[in-house]
């Protein structure tokens, strides 16, 4: 762990202070930090686990957590749930006392098991899809707006746009193939049409037949739901095929890799989006951080994992202790303290009690504010 970074008071950071001056310590406390660093969306998991480590060193040079230092340790999920099993597995091997992270809804959704049997408290800082809710053994908080949320937006934008006829592409997993069904059927329930509901497989380089068949339903509108990786070829490929309609995609794509993959085509496309740091007023100081650690700005989900991190932390100080059990009781009792990306309380699913979605445009080869 660097301990360079110019710490935000702490008092202010956890709400609490945490006294005395920080020293390298035996008994650290260990927090894993469960993203892919390796895969399609490594991006994104090595930049969560920057802005988690961003988080730590802050919270070290304050004085540390309970007069100990965080020590992070991560877990690789590769966006793949048999690789995020075995991490899981390796990290309560290594004694980790709680779990921040979870970026592919696919990947984070079997490890709920692993640390649900241990009882670890795990804050979940991307993975958003309502599949997860069931499979939640209490342990868990959500501190991104569900799958439900985003459809809720997504329908309502369309709506506003007076877009009738949809047509909705996901690729099967548990973060698109959610939230596709749930936009499907609030469009649906709202009167409108669907017009084709395709599904492609991750990874697939030609996708001129589902390019062929937007075109012939007459979509005046297509809501991408999955990631950015392969999210750009499709924007590219449905532009070069001629589909001159709305394109919209999910949070999964809302990364500025988006435009060098999609070229000019994700030019006008808009994005149903967590918020992040450019347009969060109160990221100024993280974002300068940041960059000043890292040479580069902050990633779409930094804002939320570096909350997460804090989130943990202060859950800890207040319990008084790393015992699992109490500190998921003062995980539980957070009421509307603000944190970088906004007040968290959550419902009782232990998902965030409010939409944080925005909603972007691309301009200039890159993310502009649109709406809230």
């Amino acid at each position: 762990m660097k301990t360079t970074i110019t710490a935000i008071a702490t008092t202010v950071a956890l709400g609490v202070g945490l006294g005395g001056v920080a020293q390298a310590q035996d008994d650290s406390i260990l927090i894993g930090v469960q993203v892919p660093t390796t895969g399609s969306e490594a991006t994104y998991g090595q930049d969560m686990f920057n802005a988690a480590e961003l988080a730590a060193e802050e919270i070290n040079a304050s004085g540390g957590l309970l007069g100990r230092e965080i020590e992070l340790i991560n877990g690789d999920s590769a966006c793949d749930p048999q690789q995020s099993v075995n991490a899981a597995g390796n990290l309560v091997s290594r004694g980790v006392v709680g779990i921040v992270g979870g970026y592919c809804s696919g990947a984070t959704l079997p490890t709920l098991k692993t640390y649900g049997d241990e009882g670890l408290p795990f804050v979940i800082t991307a993975s958003n899809s309502t599949q997860l809710i069931p499979a939640n053994p209490g342990n868990a908080f959500m501190i991104n707006s569900t799958g439900a949320d985003q459809s809720k937006k997504a329908a309502e934008f369309f709506e506003s746009q007076d877009i009738k006829r949809l047509a909705v592409i996901d690729q099967g997993d548990s973060y698109s193939q959610d939230l596709a069904d749930l936009t499907v059927e609030r469009w649906e329930a709202m009167g409108h049409e669907v017009a084709t509901r395709e599904t492609v497989n991750k990874g697939e380089q030609d996708f001129s037949a589902v390019v062929s068949n937007v075109r012939s339903s007459d979509a005046e509108a297509v809501f991408w739901t999955a990631y950015y990786a392969d999210g750009g070829l499709m924007i590219r490929q449905l532009r070069q095929g001629g589909y001159r309609g709305m394109i919209a995609v999910g949070d999964g794509s809302n990364s500025p890799q988006l435009f060098d993959i999609a070229g000019g085509a994700a030019e006008g496309v808009f994005a149903f989006s967590n918020p992040t740091a450019e347009f969060l007023p109160e990221a100024a100081d993280f974002i300068d951080n940041y960059q000043a650690e890292y040479g580069q700005s902050p990633g779409p989900y930094a804002p939320l994992n570096y909350d997460g991190l804090k989130l943990m932390a202060w859950a800890m100080d207040k319990a008084g202790t790393t015992d699992p059990a109490a500190v998921v009781e003062a995980l539980e009792s957070t009421d509307g303290q603000s944190w970088l990306t906004g007040p968290i309380r959550f419902t009782d699913d232990n998902t965030l009690a409010r939409s944080n979605f925005i909603i972007l445009q691309g301009e200039d080869d890159a993310w502009t504010f649109y709406a809230n």
